[in-house]
Order: structure tokens, then C-alpha cells, then sequence
């Protein structure tokens, strides 16, 4: 398989990530995801990642990976150093989604601010209600979000039927709500210079 490119990717991006390929016809790549709730065990994501790299050595030409931080404190990026693999700008999707400085302003705006992606909000209920035990223990909910004033919709597509979902969210956690698209983000550069880092190696 050389002259092919991996990304290993959070599961949470799999959607976008393959309406980007095909959308450009990005033929040499493959794709490989980590589960996406290891968003509430980050601590689970540097070795996962450490052994998609090393299994994926000989087999791809290049590798390149879809995380942001996503809350290792650093420990990601002291494998993806130790590998020599780039993985995209920003600490979190939030951030590579928005674009740095659209975020920091939203973030300065509204420190208690709470973000939704079109793949937690179409999750909300099994990775946020479910996944913090908010479900079973409701007196949960004011310890996670008390401090949460407002929910950030950043919508990778138009679609009005993901938006209300959205609005529901932020109406059952009392927060204000406010919707900003954003497309794809930095995530449409990094798989960019994956296909081209393969064509390259042609």
C-alpha cells in the first residue's frame, strides 16, 4: 500500500471525515477511527493512537492524525512526537472547527460556554445525558453544568432538523443558545495534505 496516506481519527469525526474524501475524490486514503466515547476517558487516547502508528508502519506511506489534545493533557502530543506524526492544528474540535481566533473570541466572550458538534448533538442523549450518568442521577446535572451559561451550536452542515435538536439540548440543560456554522474547519486542510503527501509519493 504504499503511496497511501492513514489518518487515525476520533470516531466522533468519521461522518465528516468521509463526506470530505468523497466530496473530493481524495482516492488515497484510508481511514481508521478510535472509539468516540473515549471522549469521556481521554487518558485512553495516546496509547490507542501510539497503536494504530505502529501497526500502520511499512503498511502506509504517511500517517497523519485527527485529534485535537482532547483533554490528554499534552500526552498525545508527546506520542505523536516521539512517531514523528502530525495530527491537525488546535486542542480540541471545537477549536479546529471554529478556527483558532473564531474560538478564543467565543471562549472570551462567554468563559461558561458548552459546545455542540453536528456529532454530539446528534449523540446529546447517550454521550452527554447517558455518558455523565445525568439520566440516572439527575442531581448530577447543576455539579457538570452549573457554571454553563450558554450552548455553542458549531455546525458542520445546514440542516434545520440537527439545529433544533441543538436548541432542545441547551433548553434541557437551561442554557442560552446560540448556532455558528463552520463547515469542516482545519479538518478539509489536514486530509488535503494527507492526499497529497500520497500523490507525492507516486
Amino acid at each position: 500500500m504504499a503511496g497511501r496516506s492513514l489518518v487515525i481519527a476520533c470516531g466522533a469525526l468519521a461522518r465528516e471525515i468521509v463526506a470530505l474524501v468523497r466530496a473530493n475524490g481524495w482516492d488515497a486514503i484510508e481511514v481508521q477511527c478510535l472509539p468516540a466515547d473515549w471522549h469521556n476517558t481521554p487518558r485512553r487516547i495516546p496509547a490507542g493512537v501510539r497503536e494504530k502508528i505502529r501497526a500502520a508502519r511499512g503498511a502506509f506511506e504517511h500517517i497523519f492524525v485527527a485529534y485535537g489534545d482532547c483533554g490528554t493533557g499534552g500526552a498525545l502530543d508527546a506520542v505523536l512526537d516521539e512517531e514523528g506524526v502530525e495530527r491537525i492544528d488546535g486542542d480540541h474540535c471545537y477549536q479546529f472547527f471554529a478556527g483558532e481566533r473564531e474560538f478564543l473570541a467565543l471562549h472570551d466572550a462567554e468563559p461558561g460556554t458548552f459546545y455542540l458538534t453536528d456529532y454530539l448533538v446528534r449523540h446529546f442523549e447517550t454521550l452527554i445525558l447517558k455518558g455523565l450518568g445525568i439520566d440516572r442521577h439527575p442531581e448530577l446535572e447543576p455539579m457538570y453544568f452549573g457554571n454553563y451559561k450558554r450552548l455553542v451550536y458549531l455546525a458542520q452542515t445546514r440542516d434545520g432538523e440537527t439545529e433544533a435538536r441543538a436548541r432542545a439540548a441547551a433548553e434541557r440543560l437551561g442554557l442560552e443558545f446560540e448556532f455558528r456554522f463552520t463547515g469542516y474547519g482545519g479538518l478539509e486542510p489536514l486530509l488535503a495534505r494527507a492526499q497529497s503527501a500520497a500523490a507525492g509519493a507516486h
